[in-house]
Order: structure tokens, then sequence, then C-alpha cells
């Protein structure tokens, strides 16, 4: 993407149902630290999730393979830096918290990624990572997206532990947009569609999401699987 389309990406995830939902679950997974301290976003984008974590008070760095995807992020306030998910230009043990939202996906070498995340991490750092799940899923739309692969529950543990992270917890999202019919699935049940929504529509995927958090539903089968780890220390 060119500057012009990520300034009307970042726009649109302020209100798209997707980025909201992991915007919500971000917050949530912030409760769990005593205080804040020093995170990092791989794979940034335009910085919403760092934008997030500065207002929560953290020391946020954002990183992403685009140069454009940095100069917004940068024109946002965020302290971003142009990086590749397999070779981060930073300092071991730097970090208590890493992201990874809907990355590792669209990268060859996911373990070599997995394990830059463990390797920035402090020493009980915590790192939370999604991605697009269940390959049965798999249609255009994810080539389109430059996807490689969509992740099972097993293959994602495994990709984690052999960074040599201590996974303590993985769960669905997307639970309820699963059965939606092929051609509607396509076009709004992916983790990072980004194109322009009919409020309806966007509404009732919004409303799917608050619903879904209140159902014992994290272990179906969803559209995307959330994963939290530790490095040990």
């Amino acid at each position: 993407m060119d500057t012009i389309e990520l300034q009307r990406v970042a726009g649109l995830e302020d209100a798209n149902w997707w980025f909201r939902e992991r915007r919500a679950i971000l917050t949530g997974e912030l409760l769990r630290f005593s205080a804040p301290g020093a995170a990092v976003d791989v794979g940034a984008g335009a910085g919403a999730a760092a934008r997030l974590l500065t207002g929560h008070g953290w020391h946020a760095t954002a990183i992403d393979l685009s140069p454009d995807a940095v100069a917004v992020a940068r024109a946002h306030g965020v302290e971003a830096y142009v990086g590749d998910a397999r070779y981060l230009q930073l300092p071991g043990d730097g970090f208590d918290l890493a992201l990874a939202l809907d990355v590792l996906e669209h990268v060859e070498e996911d373990g070599r990624a997995a394990a830059e995340l463990a390797r920035v991490l402090r020493p009980g750092g915590t790192a939370l990572v999604s991605v697009a799940s269940d390959m049965a899923l798999w249609s255009a739309r994810d080539v389109s997206a430059g996807r490689v692969r969509r992740y099972g529950r097993r293959g994602l543990v495994e990709l984690l532990e052999g960074a040599g992270l201590v996974v303590e917890r993985v769960w669905s999202r997307g639970v309820l947009v699963r059965p939606v019919p092929r051609l509607l699935r396509h076009r709004m049940a992916r983790c990072d569609d980004l194109a322009p929504l009919h409020p309806a529509v966007n509404g009732a995927l919004r409303l799917s999401a608050v619903v879904e958090r209140r159902l014992p539903v994290r272990s179906w089968p969803g559209t995307c699987l959330f994963a939290r780890a530790r490095r040990p220390g």
C-alpha cells in the first residue's frame, strides 16, 4: 500500500468491527499487568495498537516492513521503525510485551519470526499473537491478502513452543461468523478485511463479536486464533 491508501486504512480501523474487537481484546490483556512497561508491536501497520498501548501508559515501539506504514504511524505520533519480523533490529531482553497481530500468517519463515518475538522479550515477558485460523477456510482472498498459511491450534502452539515460549492460553475468535455462507464469509469474515462495510453489516458483525465474548465458545473453531505466551524466566 502507498501512504494515501494506508491513511485510508488507518481511518477505517477506527470503525471496522474486527479492529474494534482486536483493540478490546488487547485492552483486556493489558489488565493482566500490574503496571505499564515497554512493548513492541511487530507488523504494526499504521500503528493503531501502539497508539492504544501508549494511551494506557506503555512505552510502545512499532515495527513494520513497509516504509509507508511507518511514515503514517509516525505521523500519528507513534515511535515507529522499518523492520523485518524475522530480523528485528532490537536488543534482546528489552520488552515486557511483544505483539504480532495478524502477522505470522504472512511470513514464510514464521519460526524465525516467532523466535525473534521470544528474543526481544524480557524473561517473564508476554507475547500476544493473533493469526488467521484453519486451512479449511483458505480461499483466493487469503492469497490476495498475502497470506501463506492459516493455523490450527496445534500448529500455533508448536510454533510458539518451538521459539522457546510457554503457551498459557489459546482461544478462538470469529466463531459466530464462521457459519456464514461461503460468499459472505469470503467478503466479511477475514480477520483483516478493511474493505468499507455497509454500516448495517459492520454493526451486525460488531454485535456478533460482543455476543461471542459472553458465550463459552472460545474452544470452538472460528476464523481467528489468539495465543498468549510467556518467555520463561
